[in-house]
C-alpha cells in the first residue's frame, strides 16, 4: 500500500463526560471553525492522555489511566456514537443475544470514570508538535494511544477500482470493523433463501482468527434450523483450519455435513461482484451470496501517523511498527499501540492474536506504564494473555475455545503456548458469558 488512506465519514456531534474532575467535551465553537482550531482545553494538573478508539482497547486505558493517574487529562475520541463489541456479535446475527447486548451507551464509563469522550474524526497528526487532527480541530497531548483497530484493506484484491470496492463493501459486507454493516450482515442472513454463501477469510494476521468459523457454523445453524436449502462455502487461505483446527473440523463434519465445505489454500486470486465469480489459488466457484473479507491492516490511523513498520525490502508490513515489549512506536515513544493494529510480536508465532481479550489487556498494561513514566518509575515490562470462546451449536447451545499463554526465553524472546479445547460443550458457554460479563464490568462499568 503505497497511498495514505484517511477516514471520511462525516464529522458528528461531540459527546460529553461530566464528573467532578473531567469536564463536558463539548466544544465552545469560535466565530469561524477550521481544522486548525485548537479544542479541549486541558482540565487537570496532570499529563493529557489522547486516545484515538473507543474500541475494548482504548476504553479499557482511559478507565485504568484516571484511576491510576488521578490527576491525568484523559480524552477519549471515538468517530461512532455507541460501542459495538465484536464478541457475541456472531450469536447477535441469529438471535442468541440481542442488540442491547452487543451495542451499549459510551458516555457511562466516561461519566463513571471520569473522562472525556469526544465523538469526532480523526484525520491525522503532528507528531512534531504533539497534536491530533480531528474533525473539529487540534488536541494537544503529552501521551497519545493509538488504538483504532483495522481497516480492510480492499485494494489487494482491486486495486484502484474504486467502483468495484464500493460495490463489495455494499453488496458484501462482512462487519468485521463495527460500523452500519452489522444490520446490514444480520439482515443478509436473515433475509437469505439459498443457494451458495461464500466466506472469504483473511491472511494471516486478522481480526479475531477463530470467529469467521464460528460465523460459519452459528449461520449453518440457523439454514439448518429454518431448512433452508443453502450451503456455505469457506475459502480459507490457510493450508488447514487454525485455531482450533480439530474441534471446528469435527463441528463441520459432524453437525453441518451437507450445509459447510471448507476448501483451505484458497487465497483469492480474482474477484468479480458485479458477475458473483471468484478465483482462488485453490479453484474458481460462482456464488449467490457472499460475505467477503478482504486482507485486514492496521486502523487508518496508524498509516496518517506515519508508523507503519517496513519489511526488511522496504515495503509496509500493514501494522504498527512497534517496540514489542513496550507496546510504544519505535520512532517516537510518547505514542502507544494497543489492539487489532499492534505489530509482530515474535518470530515463534508472529501477532499477539487480533482480540477483544488481548486489547482489553494490552489496555490495561499502557495505562499501567504510562503511569510509572508519569510517577518517575522504571517502567516494568508485562505479557498479556488470549482466551477466545466460539459457539458452534445453536441448539443445544455449545462451544469451544483455545487459550494463549505468553513467557519470554532466556534469549528475551516472546513464546506462547496455545491451548485448544476441542470438545464442544454446553459448560463453555456458561464460561464465554461469564467471561464478557467481566470485561463489560471492567470497562464499561456495567
Amino acid at each position: 500500500m503505497q497511498r495514505r488512506h484517511f477516514l471520511m465519514t462525516p464529522p458528528a456531534l461531540a459527546l460529553g463526560a461530566a464528573t467532578a474532575t473531567a469536564p463536558i467535551a463539548t466544544l465552545a465553537a469560535p466565530t469561524i471553525m477550521t481544522p486548525q482550531s485548537r479544542i479541549l482545553p486541558r482540565t487537570g494538573k496532570g499529563p493529557r492522555i489522547v486516545i484515538c478508539g473507543g474500541g475494548w482497547g482504548g476504553m479499557t486505558a482511559a478507565r485504568y489511566l484516571r484511576e491510576l493517574i488521578p490527576n491525568s487529562d484523559v480524552v477519549l475520541l471515538e468517530r461512532n456514537p455507541t460501542f459495538w463489541s465484536g464478541p457475541m456479535s456472531n450469536k447477535w446475527l441469529i438471535d442468541i443475544v440481542n442488540t442491547d447486548f452487543v451495542n451499549r451507551d459510551m458516555l457511562h464509563p466516561a461519566n463513571k470514570y471520569g473522562y472525556q469522550l469526544l465523538q469526532t474524526e480523526v484525520t491525522g497528526f503532528e507528531r512534531d508538535k504533539k497534536l491530533v487532527r480531528t474533525a473539529h480541530g487540534l488536541i494537544e497531548y503529552d501521551y497519545l494511544i493509538l488504538s483504532g483497530g483495522i481497516r480492510n484493506d480492499y485494494e489487494a484484491w482491486f486495486g484502484n477500482d474504486q467502483k468495484a470496492i464500493d460495490y463489495t463493501r455494499k453488496h458484501f459486507p462482512n462487519a468485521y470493523i463495527p460500523n452500519q454493516e452489522m444490520f446490514a450482515l444480520k439482515q443478509k442472513v436473515k433475509n437469505f433463501k439459498g443457494g451458495t454463501l461464500v466466506m472469504t477469510l483473511p491472511p494471516p494476521p486478522h481480526r479475531c482468527p477463530p470467529s469467521p468459523y464460528e460465523r460459519a457454523c452459528l449461520i449453518a445453524w440457523h439454514i439448518k434450523k429454518n431448512k433452508i436449502p443453502g450451503k456455505i462455502l469457506i475459502l480459507d487461505p490457510k493450508p488447514k483450519i487454525a485455531p482450533i483446527g480439530v474441534g471446528y473440523k469435527q463441528a463441520f463434519e459432524e453437525l453441518y455435513p451437507d450445509i459447510i465445505t471448507h476448501v483451505p489454500n484458497a487465497r483469492v486470486q480474482e474477484l468479480d461482484p458485479f458477475k458473483k465469480k471468484i478465483k482462488t489459488a485453490a479453484g474458481e466457484f460462482d456464488f449467490d451470496d457472499a460475505i467477503l473479507m478482504p486482507p485486514h491492516q492496521a486502523a487508518e490511523m496508524v498509516w496518517a501517523a506515519d508508523l507503519i513498520g517496513k519489511t526488511p525490502e522496504g515495503k509496509p508490513t500493514g501494522w504498527a511498527d512497534m517496540d514489542v515489549r513496550y507496546f510504544t512506536a519505535k520512532g517516537d515513544d510518547r505514542v502507544y499501540f494497543v489492539g487489532d493494529l499492534m505489530g509482530a510480536i515474535s518470530d515463534q508465532f508472529g501477532h499477539y492474536p487480533k482480540s477483544a481479550h488481548v486489547a482489553n489487556y494490552i489496555g490495561r498494561i499502557v495505562a499501567k506504564n504510562i503511569a510509572q513514566r508519569v510517577a518517575g518509575q522504571e517502567v516494568t515490562p508485562l505479557l498479556p494473555d488470549n482466551l477466545c470462546y466460539m459457539m458452534v451449536n445453536g441448539d443445544p447451545q455449545e462451544e469451544i475455545s483455545v487459550k494463549f499463554e505468553y513467557e519470554v526465553d532466556p534469549t528475551g524472546k516472546v513464546i506462547q503456548t496455545q491451548i485448544d479445547m476441542d470438545v464442544r460443550t454446553p459448560d463453555l458457554v456458561k464460561e464465554d458469558f461469564a467471561w464478557i460479563n467481566s470485561r463489560f464490568s471492567d470497562f464499561l462499568g456495567i
